[in-house]
């Protein structure tokens, strides 16, 4: 009976290890901001905490949309134009943050408009092979960034 015991101690220590190795990335926030049912396109916001080493977020899937894709926003002479970005780095230890500011991601081909209250599914992949799913919720344009770009 002891051994028995011991396989299956040592089969529950490797099983948690090789668990705890597979999830180095956590959600700590995130929303999809809701459109019109005529805006054909929406974005994704999110903040991510790697508790591993240095990876890079290089796609996103959805049932959601068409296509996700990852972007930037770039100061070309003075104009804010947005471009497709391949990666967005997300350091040993520390924090990715998407923001309606900055980089973000984009969800083009909406296949039905996005409603306040409900949620959408993303998968976050990463170039080390580790995959994030994710649920996030709709929400409206947050009030602070609406009211800037009135100014």
């Amino acid at each position: 009976m002891k051994p028995i015991f011991k396989h299956l101690f040592n089969f529950v220590v490797l099983f948690s290890l090789s668990f705890s190795a597979l999830g180095k990335v956590e959600l700590l926030t995130g929303y999809v901001r809701a459109m019109p049912a005529s805006v054909p396109n929406s974005a994704a916001y999110l903040s991510l905490k790697n508790l591993g080493e240095a990876t890079d977020l290089v796609s996103v899937k959805t049932d959601a949309a068409k296509e996700a894709q990852l972007h930037r926003l770039i100061d070309d002479n003075g104009m804010i134009k947005m471009r497709q970005a391949d990666k967005f780095a997300l350091p040993e230890k520390g924090q990715l943050t998407l923001l309606e500011t900055g980089n973000h991601i984009m969800l083009i081909g909406l296949n039905q408009p996005l409603e306040v209250g409900n949620t959408v599914d993303l998968v976050l992949l990463f170039d080390n092979g580790e995959s994030l799913p994710v649920t996030l919720p709709i929400k409206k344009q947050h009030s602070a960034v609406a009211a800037h770009s009135h100014h």
